[in-house]
């Protein structure tokens, strides 16, 4: 009854900073990934292979990520995440001090290697948070409104990244090195050691911490038994992959030239382009923030429903629409002038920028359906999607054969479009819990 009434303020705002320290570091792939189609001449499923790396590394992460959180508990899980993540960040900054030759591919192999060591962490991190969020806030539309708060935080970094990174990284040309993003890199390596020492020195609730005298009896079933779990899974692999590809791609067609052979692109600026990106991921903290606010009034599962129904239809929209009809649109903007200012794209391109209202609340609607009644099992389910969250890589490297099959970087959005589809039919039918019978406490 104590442990109730204990004010937890403290820990659910620092988790509210690791959700951001998340998103920070795994959006740093994406101007990075620029960076490697000039300084390699690579081609467009090359530039996701950054983020593929980062994401594949939950795959082999998550399972153990959910066996720490229960045996150790979510403080040093967290601790050894962000000691990891340092030291990932600055493998990728290594990469940039290497010496390049032009065919040459050591420095691109120690570039990947660094963002599969960043995985790592980034997998241990979404752990740690999501659960216990989710447990912070009593499950259900509680327990749903704090994951989608935290999730505000997560879209305010990652709304900041592409326009910070468009701003230090200038514009990107076949001179820009590996080594130009290193200011970005270095205030990732430093919100780390601030993190660090933070969270070193607080105390943090550990509710699904495994005593060594209670785990003599074997388990009869698992996270896997439920089926709404395994289903709610598999939208998370979809989920990551549609909310990782669609500002990838903006970003890869606004900065490919209008005359580039196979799929054409844009022309734009770098830095712009980052801003157009940038205001995709403002669009989803705003959904986030509205999440949350009405997550106490209208369940998850009418939330899932309602934002994949839009998201079809902006995405059949942006993909139909003329490429050479464009629109002046409202974009966040970094620099000198901070703020928002007039872009003109692509009427498509405005909306797929849309569907970050969309993709906003999409990851803790999920959450929040597929841990409903599994008890015992939460933390080992968390481990779970955390291997599922490699969907983020794998769905962007498809999405990129795509592009360059077809020539189209628009075709490459049927890809996301099936995502889509698939979570909507999770909300409305995969999400009922078919195994009351099976014993959690």
């Amino acid at each position: 009854m104590t442990q109730e009434k204990k004010n937890y303020t403290l820990p659910i705002a620092m988790m509210f900073a690791l959700f951001a320290m998340i998103s920070f570091v795994t959006g740093l792939t994406n101007p990075l990934g620029l960076i490697v189609k000039e300084q390699f001449q690579a081609a467009n499923w090359m530039t996701q292979l950054g983020n593929a790396a980062n994401f594949f590394a939950y795959f082999f992460m998550g399972i153990p990520a959910g066996m720490m959180l229960k045996r150790i508990g979510y403080k040093k899980t967290a601790l050894t995440a962000v000691a990891v993540g340092f030291v990932g960040v600055g493998i990728q900054v290594l990469s940039g001090q290497m010496n390049y030759q032009p065919g040459e591919l050591t420095v691109f192999w120690v570039y990947l290697s660094g963002a599969f060591v960043s995985g790592f962490s980034m997998c241990m991190l979404n752990a740690v948070v999501n659960p216990l969020l989710n447990t912070l806030g009593g499950g259900g539309k509680k327990g749903n409104q704090l994951i989608q708060f935290g999730g505000s935080l997560n879209s305010i970094s990652a709304t900041i990244v592409p326009v910070l990174g468009g701003y230090l990284i200038g514009t990107i040309s076949q001179d820009t090195r590996i080594s130009d993003a290193n200011p970005a890199l270095f205030i990732a390596m430093g919100i780390f050691a601030l993190v660090f020492i933070v969270l070193a020195t607080m105390e943090i609730p550990e509710p699904h911490k495994e005593n060594p005298n209670d785990h003599k009896v074997k388990d009869t079933h698992s996270p896997l038994s439920f089926r709404h779990f395994l289903l709610g899974a598999i939208a998370i692999f979809v989920y990551v992959g549609v909310e990782v590809g669609i500002p990838n791609f903006i970003n890869l067609f606004l900065t490919t030239s209008a005359d580039a052979e196979g799929a054409k692109g844009f022309g734009m600026e770098t830095a712009m382009a980052g801003s157009i990106v940038g205001t995709y991921w403002f669009l989803m903290m705003i959904g986030r923030l509205f999440g949350g606010a009405l997550g106490a009034k209208f369940s998850s599962k009418t939330q899932l429903l309602t934002v994949c129904t839009l998201a079809m239809v902006f995405l059949i929209i942006g993909m139909f629409a003329p490429t050479d009809s464009t629109i002046a649109m409202p974009v966040f903007q970094g620099g000198a002038n901070i703020g928002f200012g007039m872009a003109t794209v692509p009427v498509g391109i405005m909306f797929f920028v849309l569907c970050g209202l969309c993709t906003s609340i999409m990851w803790g609607g999920i959450f929040n359906l597929a841990v409903e009644g599994l008890g015992k099992y939460t933390a080992m389910a968390s481990g779970i999607f955390m291997v599922m969250v490699c969907g983020g890589g794998i769905l962007p490297l498809i999405q990129g054969v795509v592009a360059d099959v077809t020539s189209s970087y628009m075709t490459s959005y049927w890809v996301i479009f099936v995502g889509v589809a698939y979570m909507f039919y999770y909300a409305l039918v995969g999400c009922k819990n078919v195994n009351k019978d099976i014993p959690v406490e």
